[in-house]
């Protein structure tokens, strides 16, 4: 199993609707991380933006494979990419660079 975590920035100035967008996900998005591999999969806002991203899976690569190959990630990706900075033209997903782990308490 990988433990995959990621930064990402949301604007300051869309924080409310960030947050209100997962407070409700589209139940077809939530099938589509669940079926692709995503579990225990947690996102964590600071209030600057700072996102922390968190997520357990058998192939982080495999199980975004799995995601972009969905016709509701792509819709979400694209709703969701004004809330961001910094994507340099990416959509969210594809700026989701992991961390390298560095401690685990088992």
């Amino acid at each position: 199993m990988q433990r995959v975590c990621f930064l990402l920035k949301v604007r300051e100035d869309r924080l409310t609707e960030y947050r209100e967008r997962h407070a409700t996900v589209w139940p077809e998005m939530l099938h589509a991380l669940s079926a692709s591999g995503w579990r225990n999969y947690s996102l964590f806002l600071r209030d600057d933006g700072l996102l922390v991203g968190y997520l357990e899976t058998d192939d982080f690569d495999a199980a975004r494979a799995a995601m972009e190959a969905t016709g509701v990630n792509a819709r979400w990706q694209a709703e969701m990419a004004d809330c961001f900075e910094a994507l340099d033209g990416q959509r969210p997903d594809e700026a989701m660079k992991p961390l390298t782990e560095v401690f685990h308490l088992a």
